[in-house]
């Protein structure tokens, strides 16, 4: 943890990569902007030495007049520079480290990424890294002009007496024990900070994306009041951390920037000793108010500095994740046979913890394999690791021949498509929602692929059609329509490995025969991995697997499954009875009806 802090600024700098030059530039700039804001005081005591001297003229008063401005002209333009150049700069920032963020998501275990709640990952990616642009598009340039600014002042102060220069910082060691003190005791609450507020985005993220469950069984009360307490928590909490250091930082704010509570009155004495001149003791005291500005600043960006380290820690563990070892080289394969070799797998890595034992089985290419059972079974974690969302902790899974985990993530995904019965629609047109399965697919090929998924037909009753927004088209859409929809996109995909997580989970007996119509068209020539609790999906599979508690107790057609194996002919006469009832009840109600 020691090192990260030491090295905090160093890893903020690494994600600047191309804009390095425009954060020196800006410095630049700045240095040059804040340092012309000293040009003034010097001209003002040259028109006091003027007067005090009886030697001013009109020409001479228009000179320096004309240096002010100037100088005014220049510290208006090398500030407006450099802030715009250190926006540029900062906002180029915030993108690499999102787009790091975002691929050390996409490269990290399944696992990994699901164990931080959305609010924390909402948290980090938004608000966090956006927290960062303030402090970086100014502290860093006008930081280092606010640095400079005091220095040079105070190197006036000395040039023109060592005593005045060293009375200018009488306030500065007990402002100092006061910024200390102030550190001291926030720093121990930015962990809790951090914490409290992933706490309240995931209530809140919670309560939105819930709320259709909560008006539905009538607990606004409940949910609400849970949401109200994390917000309110989250309240106290800051006002609990902001009060326990008011006193200590006011001190400091009020403190450091009092640079006339030593010059004036050294300055005064000075001047009372015949060591000063009026037009001297002026300027040191206008040299230590120039001081003012820059020394509040810089208190200021003190905190800002503290809250960007605490930031660029906490990113430190997304960015460092651990991520799935990948192969540089794509893989050349004979066939598309795929073989589960004694493979056991634990989410924390732990034998005792196994959810899956020593599991084998053989996908040979363009065969049709299910896999049914309790669930619990482990069905969905076997489609999974074959898709590598995460990685065997033991055993070894091979496509034509070679370990998955030989595969670039790429090419492995171009190999393997996974439908699930969670479909996901993104925030784009239909149209578009189709083609991520090719991003390359002309409209054509998009076509083609709804009306082989047989979603053409709705999609087209849209107002839209295909240009319909998926938010929009989201909310009319049944849950077998998006299931066709993600079918759709796995055509256009066209790998030669297909996946089917429970993909008629949503499928009503009207659409049912459209959807194994879609995924027919999807499976044609494919080696197919089916997962279904309708047993009449897979009745016609060339091998089905039944499995309980992470084990396969019986494999075989489903003829054979009947005669060998309890739980699949129990499960089978379940499901029978099942639609015997379902039919039986619409047959009661038709009857109602007439």
């Amino acid at each position: 943890m020691k090192k990260k802090k030491e090295n905090w600024f160093s890893c903020l700098m690494s994600y600047a990569e191309g804009s390095k030059g425009k954060l020196w530039l800006s410095v630049l700039l700045s240095i040059i902007s804040i340092g012309s804001g000293l040009v003034p005081y010097y001209c003002v005591y040259r028109m006091i030495e003027l007067f005090t001297e009886n030697k001013v003229t009109y020409d001479s008063l228009v000179y320096w007049v004309v240096i002010i401005l100037g100088a005014y002209v220049v510290k208006v333009v090398g500030f407006g520079l450099s802030t715009g150049i250190s926006h540029q700069a900062a906002y180029q920032i915030l993108e690499v480290l999102r787009l790091r963020v975002s691929d050390a998501f996409m490269h990290a275990p399944l696992g990994e990424v699901t164990s931080h709640s959305i609010g924390e990952i909402k948290n980090i990616m938004v608000d966090k890294i956006e927290n960062i642009e303030p402090p970086l598009a100014h502290l860093i340039p006008e930081g280092a002009g606010h640095v400079i600014l005091p220095l040079a002042s105070f190197t006036g102060l000395f040039i023109a007496d060592w005593r005045i220069a060293l009375a200018s910082l009488v306030t500065l060691p007990l402002a100092l024990l006061c910024m200390i003190l102030t550190y001291k005791i926030s720093g121990k609450n930015f962990d809790k900070y951090n914490k409290a507020n992933s706490h309240m985005n995931s209530v809140i993220v919670e309560y939105i994306e819930g709320i259709e469950v909560i008006k539905a069984f009538g607990r606004e009360g409940t949910s609400y009041e849970k949401f109200a307490v994390a917000i309110t928590d989250y309240r106290s909490f800051i006002l609990k951390w902001l009060s326990s250091t008011w006193i200590s930082m006011k001190l400091a704010f009020a403190l450091l920037p009092s640079t006339l509570l030593g010059t004036l009155p050294v300055g005064l004495l000075l001047y009372s000793k015949g060591t000063f001149s009026p037009a001297q003791a002026a300027l040191c005291c206008m040299l230590s108010m120039s001081m003012i500005g820059s020394l509040a600043k810089l208190e200021v960006f003190s905190e800002d500095i503290r809250q960007m380290q605490f930031t660029i820690e906490n990113l430190q563990q997304f960015l460092h994740m651990p991520s799935l070892p990948e192969a540089k080289d794509n893989v050349a394969l004979q066939d598309y046979d795929i073989n589960f070799s004694n493979v056991t797998f634990s989410y924390d890595g732990k034998e005792e913890h196994e959810v899956l034992h020593g599991i084998n089985m053989k996908l040979s290419q363009g065969s049709f394999t299910a896999l049914v059972g309790p669930s619990g079974g482990g069905k969905s974690t076997i489609a999974k690791l074959l898709a590598r969302f995460w990685d065997v902790t033991g055993g070894e899974i091979e496509i034509g021949g070679v370990n998955i985990k030989d595969f670039p993530l790429r090419q492995l995904a171009d190999t393997v498509s996974f439908v699930t019965q969670d479909n996901f629609l993104f925030r784009c047109s239909l149209l578009e929602n189709i083609r991520l399965g090719n991003p390359q697919a002309s409209d054509e090929a998009v076509y083609a692929a709804a009306k082989a998924a047989q979603c053409d037909e709705f999609i087209q009753k849209l107002e839209k059609g295909y240009e319909t927004p998926a938010g929009e088209a989201g909310k009319r859409l049944s849950g077998g329509e998006k299931q066709r929809i993600a079918i759709a996109r796995m055509i256009l995909k066209n790998a030669p490995i297909v996946i089917l997580d429970e993909a008629t989970a949503f499928t009503d007996p009207e659409n049912e025969e459209k959807i194994q119509h879609s995924i027919a068209a999807l499976t044609k020539g494919k080696t197919l991995l089916v997962i279904a609790h309708r047993l009449s999906t897979i009745k016609n599979a060339d091998n089905i697997l039944v499995l309980r508690n992470g084990n396969i107790i019986a494999q075989g057609t489903q003829e054979e499954l009947l005669n060998i194996s309890p739980l699949y002919a129990d499960m089978w006469k379940a499901h029978i009875g099942a639609k015997s009832w379902s039919v039986g009840t619409q047959g009661k109600e038709g009857m109602q009806n007439v």
